[in-house]
């Protein structure tokens, strides 16, 4: 039994589908993984944004602390 070799353009069109096939696939692809999303709450949207909002307040106090204390040494040193 002799296989049938396939041709080049059959190959060619199974390797690289046009641009537009490739798209609508991703479209579909994106969509089917967007449906396994848990979406959270309303409550814990609210709790992680505050929650962030904390960190990045506490982080400017302390950058800022660092920042005085960096500039006032510079200054120490420099006069």
């Amino acid at each position: 039994m002799a296989k049938k070799q396939a041709q080049p353009a059959d190959l060619k069109t199974e390797r690289d589908p046009s641009p537009l096939a490739r798209l609508v696939r991703y479209v579909e692809d994106s969509r089917a993984e967007l449906r396994k999303v848990t979406w959270p709450t309303l409550q814990e949207t609210r709790k992680a944004t505050l929650a962030v909002l904390g960190f990045v307040a506490v982080m400017a106090v302390i950058l800022g602390l660092v920042d005085l204390g960096l500039s006032t040494l510079i200054k120490s040193i420099l006069s």
